[in-house]
């Protein structure tokens, strides 16, 4: 079954829960996983308690210090693999802090090398990743409709529907829309 806004409470558990057993795997104190990622203890604190719910930005910066994807951590959460996903089956996470919407085509699996997601950016939106998850890992991005400027290592690329990124990430991202006009994509990661 998949997550949407409608059961949030149920993901923010899930993933709260999925952080705590990431950290006691590691024998990661709060305060070493804050020096690692650069989110304060507190806020890893009230993360894992599932008393708030994390943005896209935190959690990229948690899948840095642990050396995975997001897309892989978000697997970590979901209950089962089947090799048709359906549309009403995958599941939809929103930062509740930009209103960008993460829609799991084909989430990670062991037996698979790659995955797909579905990004939707409202207009005026910047979504920084400060480092890669998962340095070198092999990009493809979609841009279905809309505008988008990504920002890889310095370097910005203006796309427009139907344009193709292709890009192996080493460092910093940044995905913006301008003011006057959303975006939406997919991203093959392999």
């Amino acid at each position: 079954m998949g997550f949407s806004s409608s059961d949030d409470s149920t993901f923010d558990n899930q993933i709260a829960t999925r952080l705590r057993s990431l950290r006691a795997e590691r024998n990661c104190s709060l305060d070493e996983l804050a020096r690692l990622s650069g989110v304060s203890r507190a806020t890893l604190s009230r993360l894992e308690n599932a008393e708030v719910s994390p943005t896209a930005a935190v959690l990229g910066r948690l899948c840095a210090a642990y050396g995975m994807t997001m897309s892989r951590l978000m697997r970590m959460v979901e209950d089962a693999f089947a090799p048709v996903v359906r549309r009403d089956e995958q599941w939809v996470w929103s930062d509740p802090q930009t209103g960008f919407e993460r829609r799991s085509v084909s989430p990670p699996n062991a037996a698979l090398a790659g995955e797909v997601i579905q990004g939707t950016l409202p207009p005026g939106t910047s979504i920084i990743y400060p480092e890669a998850s998962k340095p070198g890992l092999e990009h493809h991005l979609v841009l279905l409709e809309g505008q988008l400027t990504l920002t890889i290592g310095g370097r910005a690329h203006d796309l427009s529907a139907g344009d193709c990124l292709r890009y192996q990430l080493y460092g910093a991202t940044e995905f913006a829309t301008p003011d006057d006009c959303g975006a939406r994509y997919l991203l093959f990661m392999v």
